[in-house]
């Protein structure tokens, strides 16, 4: 039996469980996950497996990250949740608001779809796999190491977030590289092609971003009939860091609208 997946939980009211995206960890919500905390909400920040503090585990696919999320419900005693998920986190989401609708009272995703995306996180994969470990004393020594082949400091950045010192004195990442490089593929994969959700649902896609496009509204519909689509602007695919004031402003009036 697998163990429940690590979380960190601030505020208390109505619950919300934020789901992050590929390399990315529950911390990369704190900022975010307080003003919701601030406005009336339990908010769970939950690594999901193979990222931060979570368990590892060599199988990998939405139907299991669908599953853990609700073991890790179940062991809270709650009962609904409303959900936020962010890229992968978003495919979490959807698949989990398909897979157990009557524990999902509202849906957020941002900015993904439910489709097949070919993989595209092979630079970043290389840069981290090619880390020396052994010439790492700093972060500034890991951001030397992955500006080599990262130009992007903002990428850089929500990279190192993984970065920790062990009990020994030097540092290791949070994230299962092996199994996330081996299953890339997993990552890009739609959700449960014939599952839907009725529920309230909203997606919140970039302005710069092409993950969300106007070709993606059909499948939207046909999985989230309720769905309604905004873009957050002066943003790409991390709009939730890019433009959080916007991100604040729309998730929080569709989280608070009553049914």
């Amino acid at each position: 039996m697998n163990p429940i997946l690590y979380s960190n939980i601030i505020g208390k009211g109505k619950p919300l469980c934020i789901l992050h995206g590929f390399l990315g960890m529950s911390d990369n919500w704190k900022t975010l996950g307080n003003q919701y905390a601030d406005n009336g909400f339990e908010v769970h920040l939950i690594d999901q497996r193979n990222h931060g503090r979570s368990f590892w585990s060599e199988k990998f696919n939405y139907d299991l990250l669908a599953e853990d999320l609700l073991r890790y419900l179940n062991d809270k005693n709650i009962e609904r949740t409303a959900l936020i998920g962010h890229s992968m986190g978003g495919k979490t989401a959807m698949q989990f608001a398909c897979s157990y609708p009557q524990k999902t009272e509202k849906l957020l995703v941002a900015d993904i779809a439910p489709r097949f995306y070919p993989p595209h996180h092979q630079d970043i994969i290389n840069a981290l796999t090619q880390l020396d470990f052994d010439l790492i004393n700093t972060r500034g020594d890991a951001d030397e190491q992955l500006k080599k082949h990262l130009k992007n400091f903002g990428v850089r950045q929500f990279l190192l977030k993984n970065l920790y010192r062990t009990k020994n004195g030097t540092f290791e990442l949070r994230m299962n590289l092996e199994v996330l490089s081996e299953k890339m593929e997993e990552i890009g994969e739609n959700i449960s092609s014939s599952e839907s959700y009725n529920g309230p649902t909203l997606f919140l896609k970039g302005s710069k971003s092409e993950y969300v496009t106007d070709a993606d509204t059909a499948q939207i519909k046909r999985h989230f009939p309720k769905a309604q689509i905004e873009v957050i602007d002066d943003a790409g695919h991390w709009l939730h860091a890019e433009n959080p004031d916007q991100f604040f402003e729309k998730s929080f009036r569709f989280l608070r609208q009553l049914e």
